[in-house]
Parts: C-alpha cells; structure tokens; sequence
C-alpha cells in the first residue's frame, strides 16, 4: 500500500564506521533513504552490507558517525538517552529473530510489558484487534514454552503493535521458523499493514519473505545499490543474483 504522507522514516547521508585505521570498516557509506507511510519494507543484501546497522540506526539502538536520522517528525540526531528511551517506547516497535519473551511471563503478560514498564494501560479497543489480528485469543495465558515457535514470534509482533508505534522494524523476524510458521508471521505483517496501515521495515536474506513487501531496497558495501517495488520472488533472486554477479567483477 502506497500513500502520499509524509515518510514513517527517513535518513539523510548516513555514515557509519567501525574499527580504527587500517581495520576500519564502513559500514554505512552516505546512505540516503525514505520509509514510506503504511509500507512493507524489506531491506536485503549480501552479509556485511550494512542492513541491521541501517535498521539499527533508524530503530535508535545505533548511532550513526554522520548523517541524519527522522522518525515522522522527530530528528534523532541530537536527542539524548532519556529522549531516545522515550522514542522508542513511544513511537517504534521491535520484533527480532529470537523473540525475546519473557520466559516466565505468559503471552499476554508478554505482550502488554512494555506499556506496564511505561505506566500505560493498553487501549482495550485496539489490544483486542491485535489479538484478533495474530489468533492468540486461546493461547494468552499459556508461556513462552507452551508456544510453538510461530506462536512465539505471533505474541511478539503483538508485542510489537500494541502499543501503535509509528513505525515496526522486523530483524528476520522468520530466520527461526519453519516454513509453514514463517508464512504464518509473513501473513499478520502483511496484513498489519494492509488492514491496520502499519508500517514496517524487514531486514531479511529470504526472497520469499522479501516477496510479501511493497518494496525492496537492496545495500551492498554499505550503499543502497538497487530497490523494487511490487516485488516477486522471481525478481528478486534475479536482482539478488545480478548484484552478487556485480561484486564477483568488481
């Protein structure tokens, strides 16, 4: 889904090293980019290209050397530790590959503990939707190992969009699941967005997860080297081939 708002995320010649002197490593190389509002996202490239540092400067868990970073009408850039903390309780939701859930905690205990460590009652309304919107109606009060892996990773996009941030960043999110179960997470993050306009930034190597996405920007040595919109698997295992192609020559 496209729209003509403002962008849910932009950076603006984003520059990002790590090391010193000769073991320096650039991992970001002046990357310029939009996040469009109520847009699925994929982020794809070789290892190394610098996606979960892209992913982790927007997010507000890295910061770049150069370069600036907005969510909506935020500027990150600037914004000091308590400012950032709020950031992302307030305006951003994490889903990663291995969870993170409480162990102890049931799903629903898991779900609403981010807003329960802000001091926020979830919106009723809406954390019925969510729960709708992942099946777990049944499962709430079971723990983190009564859950399947799918499950698991359901009651964390729910974590994730309870609390209606701005924008959802997903560090492949379905690295850990089965076929079956990562098409399962793939189809609640599609229709997050299709029927709840949420929007949502995956970092994946996967072209069939990438192929739920409106969009897909492909980095390589820390630059953003090619995107497609509309994308099919197809498309981009060629794209994928095409730029591993490029770096053989380089």
């Amino acid at each position: 889904m496209t729209t003509d708002a403002a962008p849910a995320a932009r950076v603006a010649n984003l520059t990002k090293t790590y090391g010193m002197g000769q073991a320096v490593v650039r991992a970001l190389d002046d990357v310029t980019l939009e996040i469009g509002a109520g847009e699925f996202t994929a982020v794809m490239g070789p290892s190394g290209s610098g996606k979960s540092t892209l992913m982790h400067c927007c997010a507000a868990l890295d910061k770049a050397d150069t370069g600036t970073v907005h969510i909506g009408e935020h500027e990150l850039t600037g914004m000091n530790d308590k400012q950032l903390t709020r950031l992302r309780r307030d305006e951003i939701g994490f889903v990663f590959q291995s969870f993170n859930l409480v162990p102890t905690l049931t799903a629903d205990e898991n779900i609403k503990l981010p807003m329960a460590i802000a001091g926020r009652k979830p919106d009723q309304e809406w954390y019925d939707t969510v729960i709708s919107t992942v099946d777990l109606g049944s499962r709430l009060k079971h723990k983190p190992s009564e859950l399947s892996g799918g499950q698991q990773q359901r009651v964390a996009v729910a974590r994730a969009l309870a609390s209606r941030p701005s924008i959802m960043f997903a560090d492949e999110p379905t690295g850990n699941l089965d076929s079956k179960s990562g098409a399962e997470v793939l189809t609640l993050l599609r229709d997050s967005v299709d029927k709840h306009g949420q929007t949502i930034v995956m970092v994946t190597h996967d072209p069939v997860a990438a192929a739920y996405t409106d969009r897909v920007v492909f980095l390589a040595d820390g630059r953003i080297v090619d995107e497609l919109r509309n994308p099919d698997r197809e498309a981009i295992l060629d794209k994928m081939a095409e730029l591993t192609a490029r770096e053989l020559e380089a």
